[in-house]
């Protein structure tokens, strides 16, 4: 018989349509939550394809170029001796990206198919993906430091790649459908 602002978190009885605190209209539910979910979903799994197929760098040593994909940079960073930082590109670029996009997949499915599993495991679940969510541009941001930081002139330049453009909207789809759930739909089945 109640209802939480979902900006404040002040409760309300059922049926009040707006928050006399903050004024945000109250909803039990968003009905619409996993056709949004799905939606960014897709986009980001679009945008991720090409990431992995063009290349994130681009180094330009004594007038000669070469772009290296995210698989490839690692591999090249693991012949040349760096396996630790190849193994940590391998898991920020690849590993959490792809576990995002199926622990989303799964949660949305879950709950549209209205699976009994252990809610509050759905719910650490959420909340793991939506606080990975704020760390996933950090290659972004390594490669725009990387950009900035090295530029040797005719010797020495980095630029970032096509494939930066779309792991970074990858990574920001995946935040939107995340943050589209509804995690109260999580525990609705109960």
């Amino acid at each position: 018989g109640l209802v939480a602002c979902t900006h404040c978190s002040r409760v309300w009885p059922i049926g009040t349509s707006a928050c006399d605190r903050c004024g945000a209209s109250l909803k039990s539910r968003d009905t619409r939550s996993l056709s949004r979910v799905w939606a960014w979903w897709f986009v980001g799994l679009i945008c991720y394809i090409p990431a992995n197929l063009f290349p994130m760098l681009e180094t330009t040593f004594m007038m000669r170029s070469s772009g290296d994909t995210i698989v490839g940079g690692a591999v090249v960073l693991m012949m040349h001796g760096a396996i630790p930082v190849a193994l940590v590109i391998l898991l920020a670029s690849v590993c959490i990206p792809i576990s995002k996009f199926i622990a989303v997949a799964y949660l949305a499915l879950s709950v549209q198919r209205r699976w009994s599993t252990d809610n509050l495991r759905r719910m650490q679940l959420y909340e793991l993906v939506e606080f990975i969510g704020r760390w996933s541009m950090i290659d972004v941001f390594v490669v725009a430091v990387l950009a900035a930081l090295i530029q040797l002139g005719a010797i020495l330049t980095i630029t970032p790649g096509v494939g930066i453009t779309s792991f970074a909207a990858s990574v920001v789809f995946t935040m939107f459908a995340a943050s589209s759930l509804d995690p109260r739909l999580l525990w609705d089945h109960v």
